[in-house]
């Protein structure tokens, strides 16, 4: 690791991290708590520049709660597509306030690559790959720049296609950090209680994996937790934990 870390202090070397560097840090980490992982990861600097991504949907108070407990200042970057649940954005008030983060950062899609791709807004009911590839996965990319990692709140129960997720990936040449990628429904049901953390209003309403307002929907018994996103449409990513979304014509706007 301690290798890893010089290679990112170096300027305008690649890559940033290797899989051989994933295999270090998924080996030394086996077995270890989720707490005392996300501690050595923020104390000893092991991925670099470092900034959690967070959704604020229903569960994404756990994962805040764990990092704002460690260091509050750590960088948050929420992304607001212009479709989210006004519930949304207020519960991303209550949490920041709550958990007293002070390195919120909330970015968005370009405005003149909506004018250009989708001056109705309304792409996200004939092409919702490309409404994600221009609302989240291109503004998180730039957003990216500034980082050598992320540290996301994926968790293999919510779909099958989450199923294996390790606790480090290679994402390109930075690492993805999964913490809670082992952790059930109920543990994060026990984190709630016992930390007495807020739920998402919609959460009760069966809103279980909260995205944008027109593209989620109430998930039926039985289901995954991620059912209720992009109902009725052969995806289940929006393409910001897996390869980005190719559309012709879609040019990436900075």
């Amino acid at each position: 690791m301690a290798e890893a870390a010089r290679r990112i202090d170096r300027i305008d070397t690649a890559p940033r991290f290797t899989a051989a560097d994933v295999a270090g840090l998924n080996a030394r980490f086996a077995g270890v708590s989720t707490q005392d992982t996300i501690r050595a990861v923020i104390a000893e600097g092991l991925l670099g520049r470092l900034a959690v991504v967070s959704s604020f949907g229903a569960e994404s108070a756990v994962l805040l709660d764990l990092v704002a407990s460690i260091d509050p200042a750590t960088p948050v970057i929420f992304l607001d597509t212009g479709k989210m649940f006004p519930e949304t954005l207020a519960y991303r008030d209550t949490l920041v306030d709550r958990l007293g983060l002070t390195g919120l950062r909330t970015i968005s899609p370009d405005a003149a690559g909506l004018e250009a791709r989708d001056a109705t807004g309304l792409r996200w009911s004939y092409d919702p790959d490309g409404c994600c590839a221009i609302r989240k996965v291109q503004p998180l990319e730039k957003a990216m720049r500034d980082f050598d990692a992320s540290v996301t709140g994926r968790k293999g129960f919510q779909a099958a296609t989450r199923s294996h997720i390790e606790r480090f990936e290679l994402d390109g040449d930075r690492i993805k950090f999964n913490p809670l990628g082992d952790w059930s429904k109920a543990d994060l049901d026990a984190w709630f209680e016992t930390r007495g953390l807020p739920r998402h209003p919609l959460e009760g309403q069966g809103y279980l994996s909260i995205g944008c307002a027109p593209c989620t929907s109430v998930v039926k018994p039985g289901e995954d937790p991620r059912a209720g996103r992009w109902r009725g449409w052969d995806k289940v990513e929006c393409g910001i934990h897996g390869e980005p979304i190719a559309h012709p014509g879609d040019e990436p706007v900075f």
